[in-house]
């Protein structure tokens, strides 16, 4: 696992998605084609706007696969995350191979089932994910299953999570904010060759701190990250600034 600190959230993107396009392209001319993982809210904002301007990059040899997604919430909610990734991504890139997206007005189980056959049949090469304030990875709200061998499955969302959604201005109000989501689980992150995680901002840096230095624990779900080898954080100077004892590059 490495850990790069950057000055800002706009350099931290920069270099994330700088590194997520080294390894796409590396992928693409290794396997012929790129399977991707992508996260949303607004720490992938500059990460994402960086992956989208990478030169090089045959978006068409690239499948890409969708982390979580609110159950009941229509596409055309400025929360969706669908509807994030089809303006912040999929429109400003040339066709992909594919894109899976979640939808969460199907049924959930049902959802959950296509998906996970999917992304079964597609080993990933780049996942880019972030933290929530709550330590959160993908919707795995703590005590996080660490368990389950289900690629995505239903999770319920903790008062924490939803809290940072409201407080992110995705929801005018906390009881807009569902109660439900369909997660990627920790055992399909994991199983992703390589892991960007992008985790800007001084709200985070609690999260930040328990997931790199807080023994492993699902009540700390992102600490997980430690036990991939092929994991790296990429953090601002705000989010690593209660950072005590981890070895971090900074540029």
């Amino acid at each position: 696992m490495e850990v790069i600190v950057t000055t800002g959230a706009t350099q931290l993107g920069q270099a994330a998605g700088a590194a997520a396009g080294i390894l796409i392209r590396n992928a693409i001319a290794e396997n012929g084609t790129a399977n991707i993982i992508l996260a949303t809210g607004t720490s992938q904002f500059e990460t994402l706007n960086q992956l989208v301007s990478e030169p090089g990059l045959d978006w068409s040899k690239v499948v890409m696969f969708h982390l979580d997604e609110y159950m009941g919430l229509p596409v055309t909610s400025k929360a969706s995350f669908r509807k994030y990734l089809k303006e912040r991504f999929i429109e400003k890139v040339p066709a992909l191979k594919a894109a899976y997206l979640i939808n969460g007005e199907n049924d959930a189980e049902k959802e959950c089932m296509r998906l996970g056959e999917l992304i079964t049949q597609h080993p990933v090469d780049v996942a880019l994910v972030g933290i929530g304030e709550n330590g959160h990875l993908a919707f795995n709200d703590p005590p996080a299953d660490f368990d389950t061998l289900w690629p995505y499955i239903i999770v319920e969302l903790d008062e924490a999570c939803r809290k940072q959604q409201l407080g992110e201005g995705w929801f005018d109000t906390l009881d807009d904010v569902p109660t439900q989501a369909v997660s990627m689980s920790i055992k399909q992150i994991l199983r992703s060759k390589h892991i960007i995680c992008s985790v800007p901002d001084e709200r985070k840096a609690t999260a930040v701190k328990n997931s790199l230095e807080q023994p492993v624990s699902n009540l700390y779900p992102a600490s997980i990250l430690q036990l991939h080898p092929g994991c790296t954080y990429f953090l601002d100077t705000a989010s690593a600034a209660t950072l005590s004892g981890t070895p971090v590059t900074q540029i």
